[in-house]
């Protein structure tokens, strides 16, 4: 899969001297749905703002596609698409009219037909004829997404695309996502909502205090760092457990009824056969059991409370 967005050593700092990027180096692969996580204030929107033009970083460089988004701005931004956080949009002009507009902005000849499909596919067709400021918060949300992609970008970034915004919305959010995905347009979020991107994501990448931490394949992150845990219902609740288990990583929870073991799933022994022969010696019996994966927001709060 060829490269589509290149970063390199990239920093920017505000006047008055704060760093809100330091040293970023990050590469985006073609046709890839890529999740950009990090708390508050940890530099995702700025990023976002750097490769898009509209900060200018005060250090490193930037290519989309190749080419440099500062002496060649017009190429690169015209092949991106992007839905910023902030619900601004034309109060008074209509849908339609707004997403056509956008279109036009970026040299693109009218074609109704392809701004209906993405009013269609937003669920904003029957709203076309009214007036951005009668819509509500979720509509407007609605109307952001479909001005990105009112130039067919080959680049899609979402910015908090559903924070705040109807379950509904989400569902089309990500249907689309995957539709877009699926014809080969490549798409870089940020999201609160991490199970979203646990779902939707290729790539993770983490960004905390302005530095990127970690970037990693989806699933070999989930493998790599996700512990699994051993959940054991008790036939009979324990008060505490015999001295002779402080080895392994044991819990009591739910009023002792459940016994939890948590474990590294990528070591050679997880000491599993040993817990139960332990737990028959002790004659602690068990009517169920099952296991779970972490979670990738479990990952990430580990990885964020880690200093950097």
């Amino acid at each position: 899969m060829q490269d589509i967005i290149n970063i390199e050593a990239v920093n920017k700092t505000y006047k008055g001297g704060f760093q809100a990027l330091k040293n970023i180096d990050l590469t985006i692969k073609k046709g890839e749905i890529f999740a950009l996580l990090g708390p508050n204030g940890a530099g995702k929107t700025t990023l976002i703002g750097t490769i898009c033009g509209i900060v200018t970083p005060s250090s490193g460089s930037i290519h989309v596609n190749g080419h440099d988004i500062e002496k060649e701005y017009r190429q690169t931004r015209a092949m991106i698409g992007l839905v910023p956080q902030e619900l601004t949009t034309e109060a008074f002009e209509t849908v339609f009219n707004t997403v056509s507009f956008s279109r036009g902005l970026f040299g693109k000849p009218a074609n109704p037909a392809y701004v209906e499909q993405v009013l269609k596919s937003l669920s904003l067709w029957d709203k076309k004829d009214e007036s951005i400021m009668t819509l509500s918060g979720g509509m407007k949300r609605r109307v952001l997404i479909a001005k990105a992609l009112s130039h067919e970008p080959e680049i899609l970034f979402l910015d908090e695309p559903t924070a705040g915004v109807d379950v509904e919305l989400r569902k089309d959010m990500w249907a689309l996502v995957h539709q877009l995905r699926q014809e080969g347009t490549t798409i870089i979020l940020t999201t609160h909502y991490i199970e979203e991107a646990e779902l939707m994501a290729d790539r993770i990448g983490v960004i905390s205090q302005g530095e990127i931490i970690l970037v990693e394949e989806k699933n070999e992150l989930m493998a790599k760092m996700g512990k699994k845990q051993l959940q054991l219902h008790l036939s009979e609740p324990l008060t505490e457990l015999p001295s002779a288990f402080s080895e392994f990583d044991l819990a009591l929870e739910e009023n002792g009824t459940n016994l939890v073991y948590t474990y590294d799933a990528r070591g050679s022994r997880t000491g599993i056969t040993r817990l139960l022969q332990q737990l028959s010696e002790h004659n602690i019996k068990f009517k169920d059991l099952n296991t779970k994966q972490s979670s990738l927001e479990e990952i990430f709060v580990e990885l964020v409370k880690q200093p950097s």
